[in-house]
């Protein structure tokens, strides 16, 4: 008996997620020089962490024979502070990844349902799966969510509903409007799941937190991968009722936050400058990448976050063409969009480097 026999039933139909190529790889595949490959494929914020961050997880690398703070204290009451909710209200997961997992835990099972939009993050579907309930795909106004359709997709089946504003991969964002009406909407048996990872990328996120109070089954999840500079630490976090977050502690692994991690989170959310400066470059790159790639005739979607959506005719074709040449972007055939690409904004010279080069494959084409 082989271990497909012995796994769990659906183990062997479970998608899985396909992370960006790390630049090393690339150099090692097409003999190029690491510093000089673009990563512009995983949304990562191209100026780096705080430089507070990195002094902060520095300390913190002195102390890493100790376990971390289980209870993810310190960060717990910065996280509170700045969000203006009381610190059990907050729920630390290692990315907010994980607080969708978690999610999971507490909520899916065969026989339920969970909503979500038919280009939205490819992790709610993979966890709806994993857990061995059905994902129920919406069609997506445009590269928006269409949210009178996500509520008439609910049955009495339906435990979450997923939107992202600006959702990933399109980048497009719900008005705060549309969000509070569909939140007040929903049945008492749903969870809205409202993921915020590219929130700090607007000017004006919207605001659930009234919803949550009022006794809504909302949680918002936001994460230190994006604007903060983290992804490689691993740390997001999730802000609902009290209770919500106390079940779904029941399902998080103790330790699930590392120390450098908790530290550096803490000391990037009080760097208010460096986040202001991160945002400002973005706008500015978002203006000369959109631009730039609609001068030379392709179709492109700025949205509202730190990545462009665009359309190029074969997406993986451009993305290996990219890449033999030292930019990694995105391509989203695994979302049903086999003609588009992801583009994140990089820094100005990375910007520059990418338009340069696709009008060059237009030269050759």
């Amino acid at each position: 008996m082989n271990y497909a026999e012995l796994a769990n039933p659906g183990v062997l139909e479970q998608p899985v997620y396909e992370p960006g190529k790390p630049i090393e790889y690339v150099a090692r595949e097409y003999g190029l020089d690491p510093a000089k490959i673009a990563k512009l494929a995983s949304n990562e914020n191209p100026f780096g962490p705080s430089p507070k961050a990195i002094e902060a997880g520095r300390l913190a690398m002195q102390q890493v024979h100790l376990y971390p703070d289980g209870g993810c204290h310190d960060l717990r009451e910065a996280i509170a502070c700045a969000r203006g909710v009381s610190e059990n209200s907050i729920l630390i997961g290692n990315g907010s990844n994980e607080i969708i997992e978690l999610l999971g835990h507490a909520f899916l099972r065969p026989g339920v349902e969970a909503v979500m939009g038919s280009q939205a993050f490819i992790v709610y579907k993979l966890v709806a799966k994993l857990f061995g309930a059905t994902p129920v795909e919406v069609p997506m106004d445009g590269f928006a969510h269409d949210l009178k359709a996500m509520r008439n997709a609910v049955t009495e089946k339906t435990r979450l509903l997923f939107v992202a504003s600006p959702n990933n991969p399109t980048g497009a964002a719900n008005s705060e409007a549309e969000l509070i009406d569909l939140a007040e909407g929903l049945p008492d048996h749903v969870v809205f799941c409202f993921d915020e990872a590219y929130a700090e990328y607007l000017d004006s996120a919207p605001d659930l937190r009234r919803q949550i109070e009022a006794g809504r089954k909302v949680i918002c999840m936001r994460t230190f991968s994006k604007v903060y500079g983290l992804g490689g630490l691993r740390v997001g976090y999730g802000y609902a009722d009290p209770e919500l977050v106390a079940l779904l502690q029941r399902v998080r692994q103790p330790f699930n936050v590392n120390s450098v991690a908790q530290a550096a989170a803490k000391a990037a959310l009080g760097d208010h400058d460096f986040m202001e400066m991160c945002r400002r470059e973005n706008e500015t790159g978002r203006e000369i990448l959109s631009a730039g790639l609609e001068k030379m005739g392709f179709e492109t979607f700025g949205g509202s976050a730190n990545f462009v959506l665009c359309r190029v005719g074969d997406g993986v074709k451009v993305f290996r063409q990219l890449q033999e040449r030292g930019i990694i972007v995105r391509p989203l055939a695994p979302y049903g969009m086999p003609d588009y690409v992801r583009i994140t904004i990089g820094r100005p010279e990375e910007n520059t480097r990418l338009l340069e080069t696709m009008s060059g494959l237009l030269e050759t084409a």
